[in-house]
């Protein structure tokens, strides 16, 4: 009988080895040999996952951002019983990559990033990578609004540009902690000095930090 081939899991696994290389070297100095190498797979079941490097540099991408994407769900889903405004809280904390955990993947990310500044085919992927979180931010946003007192003498701050703000924050953040130009517990106390002022604005309650 044959032997069955579970193919994603396969395209994860050489995801995650391209992940690891491209934090080593930059994703330019990424080969499909050297993928096939840390993955310990053949170079041919690489190129049975994928066409060109080009297109497996691309899944990486996105796995990368699924991950990110998912750990927000999944941190959110864990206390469904909590406020919006400490939802969106816990989805700032895990988008900025400040923990020492997340460290080689803020690096990883920002490498794709830089690389998408002068590759439109990488630009895509991080572009839906970066919709999906400004729709959960936005929608925690509105969700944060909804549930403040009802002020009749101010603007409501619009969600999608309070989003695109935070997630600009956050990438900024993880840039700065990356070099050296602030600590990580600095730029933590940046990120919530921002919410604060966000939760003031839209008039609902500071919810207290947690871990």
């Amino acid at each position: 009988m044959p032997k069955q081939v579970d193919y994603e899991g396969r395209r994860r696994r050489i995801a995650e080895a391209v992940c690891l290389l491209a934090d080593e070297h930059g994703p330019e100095g990424v080969s499909m040999r050297d993928v096939a190498a840390r993955a310990q797979v053949s170079l041919g079941a690489v190129q049975r996952c994928f066409r060109s490097k080009g297109e497996m540099l691309l899944f990486a991408v996105d796995h990368v951002g699924e991950r990110i994407t998912e750990r927000v769900r999944t941190r959110l889903a864990a206390s469904p019983a909590q406020s919006a405004a400490t939802a969106l809280g816990h989805a700032a904390d895990e988008i900025a990559l400040l923990r020492e955990e997340h460290r080689a993947e803020a690096r990883i990310w920002l490498a794709f990033l830089a690389q998408a500044a002068v590759s439109e085919p990488l630009a895509g992927p991080l572009r839906t990578s970066y919709a999906a979180l400004s729709d959960l931010l936005a929608r925690l946003i509105t969700e944060a609004a909804d549930s403040g007192p009802a002020d009749e003498g101010s603007t409501p701050p619009d969600p999608r540009q309070e989003a695109c703000t935070l997630l600009a924050l956050a990438d900024g953040l993880t840039a700065h902690v990356l070099i050296g130009h602030v600590t990580a517990e600095e730029a933590e106390e940046v990120l919530h000095t921002h919410l604060a002022g966000l939760w003031e604005r839209l008039g609902t309650t500071r919810p207290r930090r947690t871990a």
